[in-house]
């Protein structure tokens, strides 16, 4: 056992430390390891023989009959505490939940599977994977209590996936400190440091406690196990035992070690609870406390080892030794200047000398440049070098351990994380380089373990205060808590919300509810917050909502109690082919990005790629659209942050779910190259039709022919079903096309007028236009927008002269009748392309990476359906599964396909049953 000459009381908080220095010239104690993307990737085991914990959550349930039955835990530290004994440390209860031998845990969360299976999706509940030895309920392990009382009650079960009130007790957060970790929260007022181990005995593993316990004017109560079997219970001043199983031959006993203990008593309730009251002092106090689970015949040795235990904590808030002292060095790849905006990959540092995954979700800078990046699996990784060439790009591990993280923030230099543990501050106290404090920031969120409540986006506000958004409880997972709606389970009472966290981290106030999959964007001088939402059940397609205190949008099972509450529309839809599953936003914050500084741009993790949002403001409110920032994205794009230094725009991402990008991560900086751009920067419509405004000038010859536009509108339905299929106005399926009367070149040749007749309220508007620029550029491209409100247009304010109204109602010229589709194989493809199937289905065998079924070798076999049935996929199932794809579910996949009603006409659909046909292996 590690012996420790210092000991020292924490504190519930410790100051922000600045990490400004980390890469200070001349700290030997970091080395160089230079790296180059390998073909084939070799990876470490997800969970570190060298690191001393990880963040889960833990499903306690069925430990056996000599255990709680209500034991589940969403923030657990899980700790191993030697070679063979691990325990699971409650955050949110301040309990063991599980104390156990043996085997860790299987890996089975989200970012556990797929760590090394790259596209696996396949979550199970967190279990151990050992014996279990110790656990308790789902109450409070500690309970401060006023008066003088000789002992105390067990508190109930509490199911509402919160942490306990602070003013009850708070987790403030976990010291590392080498193969050890010291806890750190309060209990009431009075602050508590426990360092958790292990020992050994006549071939026996007993658990060890080491409290540095604070001056407090309270009783503190401590549950240390619930034994629900007890069959006999012994107890005296030092030792508390309590006798099980057909012939009391085993015991689960806690004894007392230390002079410390003199201010405990144990005792046993008659509900099998161990615990130990611990009396009021006015003086710190350091105490351990031995339990243990055994024969019977060796009670007089754990006896004698109790008595025989010397424990003292380590002096932590100094810091611990570094665990990862080697910098990784790694060259970008600039990217030719070949149009506007450009991606540069900042190349991750892929091998390491760790065996490490990189799989970057977010990306935050330091005033200087210097860059932050939170992985999937947990890892924080500062980087350096970050100039024009790439080649010399540093990369450092500075934290580990925490669950499925997703967003990160670096405030005043300080880096926040957040992840399903809620938002964690990092703390290099000795300045080596490495987190040593990862500080409870604020957990006031609710977090259930259910696999699809991510702890989806964080962002911070002007104000100090932070914004965080939940996903909600879908029900495509194991499940944990009861399924309340078609694709939904119940979760917890913040799931698909969006929560302001006070800038103190103590206080959440909800601020929007009705959302499935949220992920956030805000203006960081103006405040302005804004959120996207994932297409599925009751989501029709890929909204982007403007903020608004008290907003519902939608999604019934997240209204958490509102009675129908009126449904706030987004700024603007954004169809599924051509963004079908998207991520956040950011404002581009500085002057030189070109035409797009200071534009809000929104991130798709299905397409990939980066969105120009434009809004559009009326006298009744705003309404908004989109345009694609048209470059490489070799992997999804996800989150991302404007580099103070360079001013360039960072996007970061990695694949699971489906995309159309096969590539695994990519941290990329889209550059702007100073060539021109001609995309669409303005839009308004009103009554009399649109003015598209573009960054270039056009050929006013090219632009003034109604005929390089092509217009049309749709609805969506919002119901239960998984997205939605298209509508016209009278609800009838389909699309309008337009008729553009005329179009008419403004004096800089910078903005179109279109004429549209019968412009009308929509959810969906769409405008292809195949144009000329200027410097004879040809600009063909599409610009999507919702109308939620209309006013009547004011071209001259544009500049627009002579605009003849009167083609508004002019008679048509009759169209010409097109000729006759005919279904082709050939055809069918593009289908597959362009309807974004390739991103959920393989034309071939594949099936990792993919949310449905392959293609290949499909038409004619029989499919294994979810109720036990089976069907032939013929010219029938094929059409029933495009029009109507939840009437038929294949067996291992999950209803999460749109309808493609009224997108697809019966040749398309012919055609794609060609294709499908095609695909018969020869």
């Amino acid at each position: 056992m590690l012996r420790f000459s210092r000991t020292i009381l924490g504190v519930a908080s410790v100051g922000a430390l600045s990490v400004a220095s980390l890469f200070m010239a001349g700290n030997s104690d970091f080395r160089k390891v230079v790296t180059t993307q390998p073909d084939s990737l070799i990876l470490g085991d997800f969970v570190e023989s060298d690191f001393p914990f990880i963040s889960t959550s833990i499903d306690g349930r069925k430990l056996g009959s000599g255990f709680p039955k209500e034991n589940e835990a969403a923030r657990t530290l899980a700790i191993r505490l030697s070679d063979s004994a691990y325990v699971a440390f409650d955050t949110d209860l301040l309990r063991w939940s599980v104390a156990w031998t043996r085997q860790f845990m299987p890996m089975h969360l989200m970012a556990q599977v797929s760590y090394s299976d790259f596209f696996n999706k396949s979550n199970k509940l967190a279990t151990i994977g050992g014996v279990p030895q110790l656990a308790t309920g789902s109450y409070a392990g500690w309970v401060a209590l006023k008066g003088n009382p000789a002992t105390f009650e067990v508190g109930a079960p509490k199911r509402d996936w919160m942490p306990l009130p602070a003013e009850e007790a708070r987790w403030n957060g976990i010291y590392t400190y080498g193969d050890k970790v010291v806890l750190n929260y309060t209990v009431g007022q009075t602050p508590v440091m426990e360092l958790p181990g292990s020992t050994s005995f006549s071939g026996q593993t007993a658990f060890t406690r080491t409290f540095r316990i604070g001056p407090s004017a309270d009783v503190l109560g401590l549950v240390l196990a619930e034994v629900p079997n007890a069959k006999k219970v012994e107890q005296n001043a030092r030792f508390a035992y309590i006798y099980q199983g057909a012939n009391q031959d085993t015991v689960t006993a806690i004894g007392l070690a230390g002079k410390g203990t003199k201010l405990m008593t144990p005792s046993v309730s008659d509900k099998g609870h161990l615990k130990v009251r611990v009396a009021p002092s006015s003086q710190s106090t350091e105490a351990t406390l031995l339990i243990w689970k055994g024969p019977v015949r060796l009670i007089k040795q754990f006896e004698k080892a109790a008595k025989a235990t010397k424990i003292t904590l380590p002096d932590v808030q100094k810091g611990g030794p570094a665990y990862w002292k080697q910098d990784v060095v790694t060259q970008g790849v600039i990217a030719p200047d070949t149009a506007a905006f450009v991606t540069d990959k900042v190349t991750l540092p892929l091998p390491n000398p760790w065996k490490r995954n990189v799989r970057v979700a977010d990306v935050s800078f330091f005033k200087d440049g210097r860059a932050a990046v939170i992985t999937f699996e947990g890892d924080v990784w500062l980087i350096d070098g970050i100039d024009r060439s790439l080649q010399n790009v540093k990369w450092r591990r500075f934290a580990s351990g925490m669950h499925e993280t997703m967003s990160i923030e670096v405030v005043t230099d300080t880096v926040y994380v957040f992840g399903r543990e809620g938002i964690v501050r990092l703390h290099d106290l000795n300045r080596d380089g490495v987190a040593d404090y990862y500080e409870n920031f604020s957990n006031v969120m609710s977090q259930s373990p259910e696999g699809r409540e991510w702890a989806g986006d964080l962002v911070h506000a002007p104000d100090g205060s932070f914004y965080v958004a939940k996903g909600g409880s879908l029900s495509n997972g194991p499940g944990m808590t009861p399924q309340v709606a078609k694709g939904f389970r119940q979760g917890s009472k913040h799931n698909g919300v969006i929560l302001r966290i006070s800038a103190d981290g103590r206080e959440a106030e909800v601020i929007a509810t009705g959302l499935r999959g949220p992920y956030l964007g805000i203006n960081p001088e103006t405040g302005v917050l804004t959120a996207s939402d994932q297409q599925g059940n009751f989501v029709p397609s890929t909204p982007i909502y403007l903020i608004k205190k008290g907003d519902y949008y939608g999604v019934s099972p997240t209204a958490h109690g509102q009675e129908n509450p009126e449904i706030t529309p987004p700024l603007t839809w954004i169809p599924h082919h051509i963004d079908q599953s998207s991520i956040s936003q950011a404002w581009v914050t500085s002057n030189k990005m070109g035409p797009l500084s200071g534009n809000l741009v929104h991130y798709s993790f299905g397409r990939p790629g980066l969105f120009r949002v434009l809004i559009d403001s009326t006298s009744q409110g705003v309404q908004g659209g989109v345009s694609i920032i048209h470059a490489d994205y070799p992997a999804p794009t996800s989150k991302g942050a404007t580099n103070p230094v360079d001013g360039q725009l960072y996007a970061a991402g990695f694949n699971l779910w489906g995309s159309n990008s096969k590539g695994l991560s990519a941290l990329l900086r889209l550059r702007y190259t100073g060539k021109p751009s001609y995309m669409v920067n303005g839009f308004e419509v009103g009554k009399q039709g649109i003015v598209l405004s573009f960054d270039s000038e056009l050929d006013p010859a090219v632009a003034s022919n109604p005929d390089n536009f092509k217009v049309k509108r749709y609805n969506y339905k919002r119901t239960e079903e998984y997205g939605s299929g298209h509508y016209k106005l009278d609800g009838s399926t389909g699309e309008e096309t337009m008729y553009v009367s005329a179009a008419y070149v403004s004096p800089d040749r910078k903005k179109v007028l279109l004429l549209v007749p019968e412009m009308k309220e929509v959810m969906q508007m769409e405008v292809d236009y195949q144009l000329k620029a200027k410097d004879g550029h040809k600009v063909d491209d599409q610009f999507w927008f919702t109308i939620n409100h209309l006013d009547e247009l004011s071209p001259a304010k544009y500049g627009f002269e002579k605009v003849d109204y009167n083609l508004l109602t002019a008679l048509r010229e009759p169209a010409t009748e097109k000729a006759k589709e005919v279904a082709s194989v050939e055809k069918g493809r593009q289908v597959f392309q362009k309807t974004a199937c390739a991103g959920c289905h393989s034309e071939g065998t594949r099936t990792k990476g993919m949310y449905g079924p392959p293609f290949q070798n499909l038409y004619g076999a029989k499919r294994p359906l979810e109720d036990g049935t089976t069907v032939v996929a013929d010219d029938n199932y094929i059409r029933e599964s495009i029009l109507n794809p939840s009437a038929k579910i294949v067996k291992g996949y999950n209803p999460e396909m749109p309808s493609f009603q009224g997108i697809l006409s019966d040749t398309d659909i012919d055609s794609f049953i060609l294709f499908v046909k095609s695909l018969e292996k020869k």
